[in-house]
């Protein structure tokens, strides 16, 4: 595995999305990544034009890019990887698919529960942004006391309201594999169990479906990440807006462990052929210029330290802060295989 070390660069070029790939003596690096949101162009471009490095993209879903990384091996060109999930960040590294990097910058910038496991070789991966696993609820038939835990969703009153998208989906694993730290195995899977008997539906959609369903009345109540809440609040869309005027949103658990929370994360690819390059665009993301951009452009709440965002949508469902629930995400991604496992026994789809 690669070990690398932080460093300065000072170049000029512009931004390319282009083919072909990038070779080892150019100023570019080749990014593979799993965030598909519009407000990254700018992010992209404003390390171009602070750097000089060129960035070459290739887009796909998570599963899509650990696919293609294992086929493509020492071959691939990709020198980062964006991936949007703790659980599918916890695979790559697994899979010795990232290699390892050692920077004070990262290191002093990204909470230490939100990076992978570091060894001596140094830290696989990093978070730079994250969203918050929220409750919402239909305002007109749930109290809200009814539902501000995520253990309350599982009990009897609440039979026949929830709904959620596929149990097996990331975001849901990763919820469910840091209850399984809350709780244990045995009370995880009794309150897994409990959820499906609670479903108003069998889980289908994503979850702007979920909230959707619950303004409708349809669900009671419903999980979901913040960022698709603060699309609704920031949309020009008179509909959006009556939607979140019917819903109200809880950030769970605020008197115990707190609101869990997944990130999007970064690595350098194990067979990156520009890896100082890569590293420079790893500890860029760390910037106050790039965990703006995450805030403004996709309502992700920024991870590093001391970096204060002005995201009205942010700020008003969470009335300025919350208690966020303190686990490593590294733990919560090496659950899931046991979370699955018990989703399939209590018949979760």
């Amino acid at each position: 595995m690669k070990t690398l070390s932080s460093i300065g660069l000072t170049l000029a070029a512009a931004l390319s999305c282009a083919a072909p790939w990038a070779h080892a003596q150019d100023k570019v690096i080749n990014i593979y990544s799993a965030r598909h949101y519009p407000g990254d162009v700018q992010l992209y471009a404003a390390f171009t034009q602070s750097t000089g490095i060129q960035i070459k993209r290739v887009d796909a879903d998570d599963a899509g890019i650990l696919q293609r990384l294992r086929a493509e091996g020492a071959a691939s060109p990709a020198d980062v990887i964006l991936l949007v999930d703790a659980s599918r960040l916890w695979r790559a590294e697994v899979d010795g698919l990232f290699a390892p990097v050692k920077s004070k910058v990262l290191e002093d910038a990204i909470p230490v529960q939100l990076r992978g496991k570091t060894s001596a070789d140094g830290t696989p991966w990093f978070g730079f942004s994250s969203r918050a696993r929220v409750i919402v609820y239909n305002k007109a038939g749930v109290p809200k006391g009814q539902v501000d835990t995520y253990e309350k969703l599982a009990e009897p009153k609440n039979k026949g309201l929830l709904c959620t998208r596929s149990g097996s989906h990331p975001y849901n694993l990763s919820l469910f594999g840091a209850m399984n730290e809350h709780l244990g195995s045995a009370a995880t899977e009794a309150w897994l169990k409990g959820l499906v008997s609670n479903m108003a539906r069998n889980p289908v959609g994503g979850d702007t479906d979920q909230i959707k369903a619950t303004a409708s009345g349809e669900c009671g109540v419903a999980l979901t990440n913040t960022y698709y809440l603060a699309r609704l609040m920031r949309s020009d869309k008179a509909e959006d807006r009556a939607v979140m005027d019917k819903v109200g949103v809880v950030f769970p658990n605020q008197s115990s462990w707190g609101t869990h929370v997944n990130i999007a994360g970064g690595a350098v690819a194990k067979n990156a052929k520009n890896p100082a390059y890569a590293l420079q665009f790893l500890e860029f993301l760390a910037s106050t210029q790039a965990q703006e951009y995450f805030a403004n452009g996709n309502n992700e709440w920024p991870v590093a330290k001391g970096i204060k965002i002005s995201n009205p949508a942010l700020e008003s469902m969470s009335g300025g802060s919350f208690k966020a629930e303190t686990i490593p995400v590294s733990i919560v991604g090496m659950n899931q295989v046991k979370v699955q496992q018990m989703l399939d026994r209590v018949g979760y789809r």
